[in-house]
């Protein structure tokens, strides 16, 4: 497995999740990982994503809720959850590229590389 998705869970409106996204991809800094979500007859779709040289791109409805950061040393990219809304429930998706531009962080087609979901419900 080269991207494992966890830190889902069942939080009140309000609460917060730590997501994390664990890699096993050899040069893991050259890496743009991304999160994706996708809610039950909805497509997927993105949410954050961070390039190697840590520069950020974040979906307009997450904004100052959400935070993505890496820790190049442990191959890991997390997903700070915050101030979370029923509507963020989602199985929670992270992705990665190498070579990604800052205008096609946000595609799905730009990632190659996709781990399992972790599920994300939150309660009203």
């Amino acid at each position: 497995v080269q991207l494992q998705a966890s830190g889902g869970g069942l939080v009140q409106a309000g609460g917060s999740l730590r997501l994390s996204c664990a890699a096993s991809l050899r040069d893991f800094r050259s890496y743009t990982v991304g999160w994706f979500r996708q809610a039950p007859g909805k497509e997927r779709e993105f949410v954050a994503a961070i390039r190697g040289d840590r520069s950020t791109s974040y979906t307009e409805s997450v904004k100052g809720r959400f935070t993505i950061s890496r820790d190049n040393l442990k191959n890991t990219v997390y997903l700070e959850v915050n101030s979370l809304k029923p509507e963020d429930t989602a199985v929670y998706y992270c992705a990665a590229s190498q070579g990604v531009i800052m205008s096609t962080m946000g595609k799905l087609t730009t990632y190659r590389t996709w781990g399992q979901g972790t599920q994300v419900t939150v309660s009203s």
